[in-house]
C-alpha cells in the first residue's frame, strides 16, 4: 500500500500518572510520539490507546492488522508485575501483535515489552534508578550494522528515566546497544510474525522534557541523592531549559556535558526515522 499511513500510539500510563507529568509542565508520552510520527511520516493519521484506563480493553486482530505501525510509549508500571491486570492486558496486547505481524517500536517500558512479551525477562534495576542522560551508548556489533541505527554514531547519549533493565533475551532478540550502567540499551526482537525495534532511553524527549521530568520526579531523586536539595535540583533544571532555548551555548554545554547527539533532531530522532523507513514502509509495502 502506499502512504500516508495508520499508526497506533500505546500509552500505558494509567490517567493519574498522566494528570500528573501534565501538572509538571511535561508533555504525555504519546503526544510526543505523536508529534514525530506526523512529522516524519506525512499525512498519516495516529490513534491512541489507553489500555490502562479501562479494564475491558481488547483490540481484535483485525483492529491491529488495520495499522501499518504500533509504537509504545514509556510507562511507570513494573512489567514483571503478574498481579497487576493493567500490564498483563498490555503484555497480551503486544503478544497480539508480534502474532498478527505489525510491526513495533518504543523507548523505555517498550524496550522491557518487546523482550518480556517474547519470552525474556526484566528484572529491578541492581544499580537503582538511570536518570537525565544515559551516558556513552555504544553500539554492538548486531547494532552497528542494523537499519534501526543507519546514520547514528556508535557512541552516543540518550534521554533516559528507568528502574528496572533487561537481563535476559529471549529466542529472536537483539542486543543493539548497552552502556556501562545498563547492558542493554536498546533491542530488535522477532517473534511469532512480528518485529519490535526498541530503546531503553527515549528519542522522543529533548532537553526541555527531561528537564520537566525531573522536576515532577524531584522529590524521589532528591531522596536518592541525585540531587542535595529542591534549590540544587532546580539550578540544573534550570540550566537544561536555558540550552534547550539556546541550543549553541558553550558554556551550558560544557557544564552540562551535552552534545549534538542529543539536541540535534536529526541523531536523536535516528531511530524513529529509520524504522518509519526501513521496517515499516517495507512491510506496508509487502518487500
Amino acid at each position: 500500500m502506499t502512504q500516508p499511513y495508520r499508526f497506533l500510539i500505546i500509552d500505558g500510563y494509567a490517567k493519574s500518572s498522566r494528570c500528573e507529568l501534565e501538572d509538571a509542565g511535561c508533555s504525555t508520552a504519546s503526544d510526543l510520539f505523536k508529534g514525530l510520527l506526523e512529522r516524519y511520516s506525512q499525512g498519516c493519521q495516529v490513534d491512541m490507546a489507553f489500555p490502562s484506563d479501562d479494564d475491558k480493553f481488547s483490540m481484535t486482530d483485525s483492529d491491529i492488522s488495520a495499522y501499518q505501525g504500533v509504537v509504545w510509549t514509556g510507562c511507570n508500571l513494573t512489567i514483571y508485575d503478574k498481579e497487576d491486570a493493567r500490564v498483563t492486558r498490555q503484555v497480551n496486547l503486544a503478544r497480539q501483535v508480534y502474532n498478527v505481524g505489525v510491526p513495533q517500536f518504543g523507548s523505555c517500558w517498550a524496550a522491557q515489552m518487546a523482550v518480556y512479551a517474547a519470552g525474556g525477562t526484566v528484572q529491578p534495576h541492581p544499580k537503582g534508578r538511570e536518570m537525565g542522560l544515559a551516558r556513552k551508548i555504544s553500539l554492538t556489533p548486531e547494532g552497528r550494522s542494523h537499519p534501526m541505527y543507519e546514520g547514528k554514531p556508535t557512541v552516543f547519549e540518550g534521554y533516559i528515566s528507568h528502574d528496572d533493565e533487561i537481563t535476559h533475551m529471549p529466542t529472536g532478540g537483539l542486543i543493539l546497544s548497552g552502556n556501562s550502567y545498563t547492558r542493554v540499551q536498546s533491542v530488535a526482537v522477532r517473534h511469532l510474525n512480528g518485529t519490535f525495534w526498541a530503546t531503553q532511553y527515549h528519542p522522543e524527549y529533548d532537553l526541555k522534557e527531561i528537564a520537566r521530568l525531573i522536576y515532577c520526579r524531584a522529590d524521589r531523586l532528591i531522596k536518592r541523592g541525585f540531587f542535595k536539595d529542591r534549590d540544587a535540583m532546580q539550578a540544573y533544571v534550570d540550566k537544561m531549559v536555558a540550552l534547550y532555548q539556546e541550543p549553541d551555548r558553550k558554556d551550558l554545554r560544557w557544564e552540562l556535558c551535552i552534545d549534538d547527539d542529543v539536541l540535534s533532531d536529526t541523531i536523536r530522532h535516528c531511530e524513529v526515522i529509520n524504522w518509519i523507513h526501513k521496517l515499516v514502509n517495507p512491510t506496508a509495502e509487502g518487500l
